[in-house]
């Protein structure tokens, strides 16, 4: 009992810091230079005065700055009421082995290839510069504000899932949806809950059924509980999460990048579709919405998809 209760309050913990990172909170100033005005945030953080600028200032931005800042001392207060009860049950944090730790490193250094992979994959208009610019922090005026918001939003799963304590958390569906919730910030208000209407998938007749939550989870409980590589339960739920379609939008992206947890736990590497091959990927895709042979598909996914540290 007492491990599940831990096991919980971690995973507040880390999702709490992690809305809490894109937070714009602290005291503004607003400094002006060449007659415009320019705005930087100061705050303290474990005890370190940080000033961060964050754009040009508009009383727009000093609103968010505003609402944001009471967010953040909500979230505050419930992350040192987590943490006071973590010290009580004699938590200490599990160290990542060598392995993992190397595999979480080899997919940082190549966060921006592997962004860039799943922004293809989901059809959007980036080239790989465009990519690197805006997961570095930088501007872009030659792409729609909901594609860049699409990557950005690619960004923080992707260090959601990095994060040791989940990367070390077990795999389990509240993860599948904060994966969801990441990828659909700002574009859905329901973004990482079921959904509960229909959707239709393109280029092919296969109508997923409205999932059932409860269903839902029990399904995914039993592939991670199967007794099978962890190569094969990746692919497998990754499939899975693709072609039942859980969520509003965002299935596929989603589907890589719990697969990846799984993965990525185990040291295994990384999940990454080929750009040159997304097209060979979707028509198997479809065959494989529309019941044709599992294995077809799967085939590809280990001679093409699977990046090994070692390569």
């Amino acid at each position: 009992m007492t491990q599940i209760m831990v096991g919980e309050l971690v995973k507040q913990k880390i999702l709490l810091e992690e809305k809490l990172s894109v937070l714009l909170y602290g005291s503004i100033e607003r400094r002006v230079r060449d007659n415009k005005a320019y705005a930087y945030l100061h705050r303290r953080e474990d005890g370190i005065k940080i000033t961060k600028y964050i754009g040009e200032y508009t009383e727009q931005l000093n609103e968010i700055v505003v609402r944001d800042s009471i967010v953040a001392k909500d979230i505050k207060q419930n992350l040192r009421s987590i943490r006071k009860q973590l010290a009580e049950l004699n938590y200490v944090e599990e160290e990542l082995s060598e392995k993992v730790a190397r595999n979480i490193d080899f997919v940082r250094r190549h966060l921006v290839d592997t962004v860039y992979k799943l922004a293809v994959l989901e059809g959007v208009a980036a080239t790989y510069a465009d990519t690197e610019t805006i997961v570095e922090g930088g501007k872009i005026s030659n792409m729609t504000p909901k594609d860049v918001q699409k990557i950005v939003n690619l960004k923080h799963a992707w260090e959601f899932v990095l994060n040791k304590h989940i990367i070390t958390s077990k795999l389990d569906f509240k993860i599948v949806c904060e994966v969801n919730r990441l990828i659909e910030e700002s574009f859905y208000y329901n973004a990482g809950k079921v959904r509960s209407v229909p959707v239709s998938i393109g280029g092919t007749t296969y109508k997923p059924p409205l999932p059932i939550e409860s269903v839902v989870e029990e399904e995914v409980a039993e592939i991670l509980n199967k007794n099978i590589s962890c190569e094969d339960k990746s692919i497998m739920l990754m499939l899975y999460l693709m072609k039942r379609q859980i969520f509003i939008d965002g299935n596929k992206r989603t589907a890589v990048i719990v697969a990846n947890h799984l993965f990525i736990s185990q040291g295994l590497g990384l999940i990454a579709i080929p750009t040159e091959k997304v097209n060979d990927y979707k028509k198997l895709l479809i065959s494989y919405y529309e019941g044709k042979e599992e294995k077809t598909i799967t085939k590809f996914v280990k001679e093409n998809c699977l990046v090994n540290l070692d390569r």
